[in-house]
C-alpha cells in the first residue's frame, strides 16, 4: 500500500491527539474498533455485494498482533461481516473479534464460532407485515427489504427519489417497530428495525471493560456509529477511571453529525485502510 509511519495523520483535536499518543505508547493495552459498511467496505447499491476494501485484511493482520484487540462492530450478522470481510483463517488476525447485530452476536477469530441469542419475536412479526406496509406507503418499488436474522432493514437507495422515500417511511416504520417492541435505527438511506438494548456504544464499552484496555480508537461513518462515539467520549471524560480515545470519521461529508464530533476525518474506506496500515507500521 505504500504507507509509511510518517504518513500517520495527526488528529485535529487535543483529545484525539492524546488518544493516539496513548495507543502508540502502550499498543498492547489498546482496542481498535471499526464499523464495516462505509468504513472498511465501500457503500454499494446492493449490500450483498459489499466487500472489505482491498488491503483491509493485510492492514488488520499487521495491526492485530500489536494491540489488545481489533474489533469490527456492525449491524450485520457477525458471520456475514466475517464472510464479506474475508476475515476467517487469516494468520495474524487471532486478536480479531466481530461483534454483529450491534454486539448481540460475537465471532472470535481464535475459535471461529459465533455466539448469538435467540431471535426477538418482534422481528418475525415485523418481517411478516413489512411487504404490505411498503405496498401501501406509496414509495414505489424502489424500497426493498434486507433480511438480517436478528433484525430487518428497509433500503431506499434504489428508489426514484431515495431521500424522499426514506423520509416517507420513517414514521410508519417507527410505528410498526414500536408495536412489536423494536426500535428503528436510521442510516444512509436505510431504516433498520431491531431489538432495543444493544448498540455499538454498549458493545464497545463492554469490550473495553472486558480487556481492561487503556486506550481506544473507533472509526465509523454513519448515524449508528454515534453511540460508539458517545461511548468513547464518556470514557475520555471519566476522570481517574477514564481512558484516552481517538474518534475517526470515514466519509466526512456524508454524515455531518459524525464528522463534527470526530478527531480525525478521512475521505472513506481506502483512507481508513491507509490509516490502519500506517498505524501498524508505527507500532
Amino acid at each position: 500500500m505504500g504507507s509509511h509511519p510518517e504518513n500517520l495523520p495527526s488528529p485535529t483535536t487535543p483529545a484525539g491527539r492524546e488518544g493516539l499518543e496513548a495507543v502508540l505508547a502502550r499498543p498492547d493495552r489498546a482496542v481498535v474498533a471499526l464499523d464495516f459498511d462505509g468504513t472498511l467496505a465501500d457503500i454499494v447499491p446492493d449490500p450483498e455485494q459489499a466487500r472489505a476494501h482491498p488491503g483491509t485484511v493485510e492492514a488488520l493482520a499487521a495491526l492485530a498482533p500489536k494491540v489488545a484487540a481489533v474489533a469490527v462492530i456492525t449491524g450485520r450478522p457477525a458471520d456475514v461481516a466475517v464472510r464479506f470481510g474475508g476475515f476467517a483463517g487469516v494468520p495474524g488476525l487471532e486478536h480479531l473479534v466481530v461483534l454483529g447485530h450491534y454486539g448481540a452476536e460475537r465471532w472470535d477469530a481464535v475459535t471461529g464460532a459465533v455466539h448469538a441469542p435467540a431471535p426477538h419475536p418482534g422481528v418475525t412479526a415485523v418481517r411478516a407485515e413489512l411487504p404490505s406496509l411498503l405496498e401501501k406507503s406509496g414509495v414505489g418499488s424502489g424500497a426493498w427489504i434486507e433480511e438480517k436474522g436478528q433484525a430487518v432493514a428497509v433500503h431506499t437507495r434504489r428508489a426514484d427519489d431515495p431521500q424522499a422515500a426514506f423520509e416517507a417511511l420513517r414514521a410508519p416504520l417507527g410505528e410498526l417497530a414500536a408495536r412489536h417492541g423494536l426500535i428503528v435505527e436510521p442510516g444512509r438511506l436505510v431504516l433498520e428495525l431491531r431489538p432495543p438494548g444493544m448498540d455499538k456504544g454498549v458493545a464497545l464499552a463492554r469490550l473495553v471493560a472486558e480487556l481492561d484496555a487503556e486506550s481506544v480508537i473507533y472509526a465509523g461513518d454513519d448515524l449508528g456509529d454515534l453511540a460508539a462515539f458517545a461511548a468513547v467520549e464518556k470514557l475520555r471524560t471519566g476522570g481517574a477511571d477514564g481512558i484516552p480515545g481517538l474518534l475517526v470519521c470515514s466519509g466526512s461529508t456524508e454524515v455531518p453529525e459524525l464528522a463534527s464530533r470526530a478527531d480525525l476525518s478521512v475521505p472513506g474506506p481506502a483512507s481508513v485502510v491507509e490509516f490502519l496500515a500506517a498505524l501498524a507500521e508505527r507500532l
